[in-house]
């Protein structure tokens, strides 16, 4: 795929009809959550962060390529990775030693199906953000990747799926967004298991 062209959109937003193609994996992955319980202790809450640096560290690279930034000029500036590392230092964890990427995302339509992913968690976040303060931490100590953007979760995110119903997309590049997503849930999952010694 060439850098993205814009289109008029869909009858069915794309992004919604990509939420409804993960809708299982998410609800999933709500279940898992709460196995791990990262809520109940700092300790808990530092496996959780954890896990979010692996994940945001092997899609940081996606919120840099240069076809996408024309598409979603701040996109470069929405990675979480920083707020993660930060995160792991307020909480007196190590940053893990860099591992390579568990998957092989070289074409945009993969990489917006991670990203609509990573984005698309920053609402729930809300929820975990409120969570998290009952520990005694926040976005200037510990939480700083749950939490919201300057402009706000709703808008944030609107203008991430405004782009994206936009996007002029052929089927082979409609499946590869399709399966991309649901591949960034899956890893997440793995992850979240691994790093909570839960069962797979």
């Amino acid at each position: 795929m060439d850098t993205p062209t814009l289109s008029a959109p869909s009858v069915k937003p794309r992004s919604a009809s990509l939420s409804a193609a993960t809708d299982d994996l998410h609800e999933a992955l709500h279940g898992v959550v709460a196995a791990a319980a990262p809520f109940t202790s700092r300790e808990h809450f530092t496996r959780w962060v954890l896990v979010q640096h692996r994940f945001q560290r092997e899609i940081e690279p996606l919120y840099r390529i240069a076809g996408l930034q024309d598409w979603l000029p701040d996109l470069a500036n929405r990675g979480r990775l920083a707020a993660t590392e930060a995160d792991l230092a307020d909480l007196g964890a190590s940053v893990p030693a860099q591992e390579a990427p568990a998957h092989d995302t070289r074409d945009l339509a993969s990489a917006l199906g991670w990203l609509f992913v990573s984005e698309g968690s920053t609402l729930g976040a809300a929820v975990l953000f409120k969570k998290a303060q009952t520990l005694g931490l926040g976005e200037s100590f510990g939480a700083r990747h749950l939490a919201a953007a300057p402009e706000g979760r709703a808008r944030h995110w609107r203008q991430f799926t405004e782009a994206l119903d936009r996007l002029e997309l052929d089927e082979s590049e409609e499946a590869r967004l399709r399966e991309a997503a649901r591949a960034a849930f899956r890893r997440f999952d793995t992850l979240l298991r691994e790093v909570c010694a839960l069962p797979a």
